[in-house]
């Protein structure tokens, strides 16, 4: 059966001096539109007005037409219309209590990026021509479209790094289904090892920050010493040190999706744990290890893969007791701490590796959860659902 799915093809290329200096200018407009369209939200929200996306397109229009902005009308439109969606979608998110307040895009820190439609670009053969350019984009094909499909939306970004990438969004037919299994399997993630699988596969933590700490320490030293300002000398060390950020993040994305992808294509149920990563790297012993392992992209991939693929995942709430509990004959330990990475079971005398208890665990909650269909997933993604580990047998009236 073919999935229909949205797919972004992501691919790096090389502007002109022509072409980088009309992109530079487009995300500077871009940036200027949304600051002023979500001033003027705001403002209005304080007089307790609503101002929706028609409204603030229609204040585009006005400040086209003044002296002072008369620049918008140098770039494209769609982008800067694009960008009044991107701040409708954000008020969305926070009146639906997704997300905070929107806020100012900043030039040194926020994103440079612009989305074109359909309407504001050409691809033809191969070769994509953006509005307002005469010539198409030097595209480094690093692997093709699916044949007979046309990008619906196209995203021009540059990273801190410098480097340019396009992104288009298209339909991907060759999106199949995998064939059913009864292949379920538990997966604890950690430090020592990044995951632990319930068959007792342990998959090595690669650490790849810590394999560039040295140089990243000296390109912050030296960036550290420039005296703050807009100087080519402190712009060359503060891209310097964003090529290393950029070198630690394409490898750990190109481990995970390679893992992710195995995991979802052996597997029909992958059961996983709940975690609250964003507390978590609050306390700094380990938090830089935590990033390093980056446990929510890891998440974020499983899931739409798995979504996909026809696979499932289920999550555990984070209250489980997996480490404490042991997998053999159900007993729960008294405590558990970190520094103990092997136990053996009061109950019945079973030694455990404490990894592989809690993948198996995880395992056997999953199962339990698919069978009859408890609630364990997190409490932040669906208000209201009670999870299995904390439903209580009702009480009985006298």
């Amino acid at each position: 059966m073919t999935t229909h799915v949205k797919r972004a093809f992501k691919y790096r290329f090389r502007p002109t001096d022509a072409q980088a200096a009309e992109l530079s200018r487009t995300f500077g407009c871009v940036r200027k539109v949304y600051n002023m369209a979500l001033a003027a939200r705001t403002e209005a929200w304080a007089r307790q007005e609503r101002v929706n996306y028609n409204q603030t397109s229609a204040m585009l229009t006005d400040w086209k037409k003044t002296e002072e902005l008369a620049y918008l009308n140098e770039v494209s439109s769609v982008p800067l219309q694009q960008a009044l969606r991107h701040l409708q979608l954000a008020f969305a998110n926070f009146f639906g209590k997704r997300a905070k307040y929107p806020r100012f895009k900043s030039r040194k820190r926020s994103r440079r990026s612009a989305e074109y439609t359909t309407s504001a670009f050409r691809y033809r053969d191969g070769r994509l021509t953006l509005a307002k350019m005469a010539e198409p984009l030097d595209i480094v094909w690093s692997r093709s479209l699916p044949e007979g499909v046309s990008p619906s939306t196209v995203t021009v970004s540059q990273d801190a790094a410098g480097r340019w990438f396009v992104s288009m969004l298209c339909e991907d037919p060759s999106v199949r289904s995998l064939p059913v299994t009864d292949t379920t399997v538990g997966i604890d993630v950690g430090l020592d090892h990044l995951l632990t699988l319930s068959t007792g596969e342990k998959v090595s933590n690669p650490r790849h920050e810590r394999r560039d700490r040295t140089a990243l320490a000296r390109a912050q030293r030296n960036l550290a010493r420039k005296v703050p300002g807009e100087g080519a000398n402190r712009a060359k060390a503060r891209r310097k040190v964003a090529r290393i950020h950029a070198r630690i993040a394409d490898r750990r994305r190109d481990g995970l999706h390679k893992l992710t992808t195995r995991l979802v294509r052996e597997n029909q149920t992958l059961v996983i744990e709940d975690l609250t990563v964003r507390t978590m790297v609050k306390n700094r012993s380990p938090a830089r290890a935590i990033s390093d392992a980056a446990w929510s992209e890891f998440r974020g991939m499983l899931e739409y893969k798995a979504a996909w693929y026809g696979r499932e995942v289920i999550a555990v709430d984070r209250f489980f007791p997996s480490s404490k509990l042991c997998s053999a004959c159900g007993a729960l330990a008294r405590s558990m701490p970190l520094r103990v990475r092997t136990w053996t079971c009061e109950g019945c005398g079973t030694t455990h590796d404490r990894d592989v208890n809690a993948a198996k665990n995880l395992k056997a909650a999953g199962l339990a959860v698919s069978v009859c269909g408890a609630g364990v997933r997190p409490q932040r993604r669906t208000p209201g659902g009670q999870p299995a580990t904390k439903q209580k047998s009702p009480r009985r009236e006298p």
